[in-house]
């Protein structure tokens, strides 16, 4: 009876030290090849036409996210009583529903950034190249501030008197404070990003890229229910810069640096965390 139960033992030992576990147990016997990093420059890029339908996809998301979002703010700021309009969580709702319907439009063709903070979170995890990084960016501003234009147009006199849906640090907060809440927003953001986007957890479950949308879209809906007492919540740069431009009064470029610090602050950290923590190379027992 004793030596059976020492074969049992011995089995044991042997199966857990032959046994992967953390992240190597998780995509063990699956087809997965870690891609290759994206250059600093490719010039390739500028030859193609993928790359400008691309850019061109980014203007439109983000045109079209400005004005729904920015429409939805003014709809509530223009109403005496908040019970008759859908209020704040209204509003979490617009950016996080049009975020998690953009995404899902816009994720084939270029990768459905709409955020210059993510955009520059998957550069230095090295996802996409400078050039299209930049060319990113410059696209996302431009349809941002094309899509806050519109909602002025609609009614310019209810615009600049509730102030047009610009981001600006509220009465009560410092700059610090507001800085911080703009970091840990967009942390949480991208964090959501490159987990959601993750080519392992693509390879390991199929249903991983069908369902990204959702949880960034949530993610986004569920920073804006917690900041949008503290700065309206940016962790946009291009929605922050869109409203501002079009708004253009004084007080929305005071604290206007927070909305470019704060996101890409929070979007180099989570894409520290993501490629320095959770992609880190399997650990193994001895």
């Amino acid at each position: 009876m004793e030596n059976k139960e020492e074969d049992v033992r011995v089995g044991a030992n042997k199966f857990h030290e032959h046994q992967p576990i953390g992240t190597a147990a998780q995509s063990q016997d699956k087809d997965y090849k870690e891609p290759p990093p994206a250059p600093l420059i490719d010039a390739a890029e500028f030859a193609s036409w993928s790359f400008y339908r691309a850019g061109i996809a980014e203007f439109i998301a983000t045109f079209l996210f400005l004005y729904i979002t920015v429409l939805t703010v003014m709809g509530v700021s223009k109403s005496d009583s908040k019970c008759t309009t859908v209020g704040i969580q209204g509003i979490a709702w617009a950016f996080g529903g049009m975020i998690f319907a953009l995404v899902y439009c816009t994720a084939g063709i270029s990768g459905g950034h709409i955020n210059p903070a993510v955009t520059f979170g998957l550069f230095l995890a090295r996802k996409l190249s400078l050039n299209r990084a930049v060319f990113y960016m410059v696209m996302q501003c431009l349809g941002a501030i094309c899509g806050a234009g519109v909602v002025k147009g609609f009614g310019k006199s209810l615009y600049m008197s509730k102030g047009g849906g610009a981001n600006v640090v509220a009465h009560g907060y410092t700059k610090g404070s507001g800085l911080g809440a703009e970091i840990i927003g967009t942390f949480v953001l991208v964090y959501t990003v490159f987990s959601a986007t993750d080519a392992k957890r693509s390879a390991r479950d199929s249903h991983v890229p069908i369902l990204a949308p959702l949880p960034i879209g949530f993610a986004v809906f569920l920073v804006h229910l917690a900041t949008i007492p503290i700065t309206g919540t940016g962790i946009n740069p291009a929605r922050s810069l869109g409203a501002a431009i079009i708004y253009n009064k004084s007080h929305a470029w005071d604290d206007h640096w927070v909305f470019w610090v704060g996101p890409f602050i929070g979007a180099a950290l989570a894409a520290l965390y993501h490629q320095v923590v959770i992609r880190a190379i399997p650990f193994k027992s001895k």
